[in-house]
């Protein structure tokens, strides 16, 4: 579920108003890196591009050295990021104090764009892997017959989400795992699949996963439903899950640009 960091100007905004809950935040970051897109478009960091051709004469120059084109450029950039570094902790806020109701231990390492979540209950172990939120998209279907069935699977269109690993074991028993997507007001199961502990991964290739969740009988996917609740997977951690993991993104941006900062600074 773990994804990787996006390259220099690719960055996903999760922009969206509160309705239920209080679930949205506006996070603005349109203008982010508009000084250096602008800074591109003048030339000022050109990194490619067919040069302009010399005038005749230029030809008969003597060499000279570019280095302090390069150093100009390179104080040039500097700025820019420090500009943004500037941005970046204005609108960083610190993350919400863990509620007590919350039943699970926080596990965040700096550099990662997930956190995991353990607790015990009984005899089992759970683990979630929580990634950053992003918006739900409509899927468009064609098919004209199918359009009051879209209209239906359309309710969570465009609301942020976050994206949920549920591993439950017992021991070295088998695992039962679940890909969930959490919203304001409720956590959808996408798929329920079982693990087993081997050291070897060739048999998974053609291990049975099962139907399609959406699949199963109603009354057994309204179960499951009612499983996970009980184990603390809930509308009831969702508003703060989705706040720890914007400050969470923020911090990350920050320490990112900090980094690119004191790279082009060597």
């Amino acid at each position: 579920m773990a994804m990787a960091a996006s390259p220099v100007i690719h960055r996903v905004v999760v922009s969206a108003s509160r309705a239920s809950l209080g679930f949205y935040r506006q996070n603005q970051r349109s203008h982010r890196f508009a000084t250096l897109h602008h800074a591109f478009k003048r030339g000022i960091l050109s990194i490619g591009g067919e040069r302009k051709p010399r005038p005749s004469f230029v030809a008969h120059a003597r060499p000279y050295s570019t280095r302090g084109k390069e150093q100009s450029v390179d104080s040039g950039l500097i700025r820019i990021i420090q500009s943004e570094i500037k941005v970046a902790e204005e609108e960083s806020r610190e993350a919400e104090s863990i509620p007590k109701s919350f039943p699970f231990e926080i596990q965040d390492v700096e550099g990662t764009n997930v956190v995991t979540l353990r607790r015990k209950y009984l005899n089992e172990s759970i683990e979630v892997v929580v990634s950053m939120p992003g918006i739900e998209e409509p899927e468009i279907n064609e098919e004209e017959d199918d359009a009051e069935e879209n209209q239906v699977g359309d309710d969570n269109a465009n609301q942020p989400t976050i994206p949920l690993i549920v591993n439950i074991s017992k021991g070295k028993s088998l695992n039962l795992e679940f890909c969930c997507s959490a919203y304001a007001d409720e956590v959808v199961i996408d798929g329920l699949s079982i693990k087993g502990n081997k050291e070897s991964d060739d048999d998974d290739m053609l291990a049975y996963e099962g139907p399609d969740f959406n699949d199963l009988d109603e009354n057994l996917q309204k179960a499951f439903h009612k499983f996970l609740e009980i184990r603390g997977i809930s509308p009831a951690i969702t508003n703060f899950l989705y706040e720890y993991m914007v400050s969470k993104d923020d911090r990350e941006y920050l320490i990112w640009l900090q980094n690119l900062k004191q790279f082009v600074e060597k």
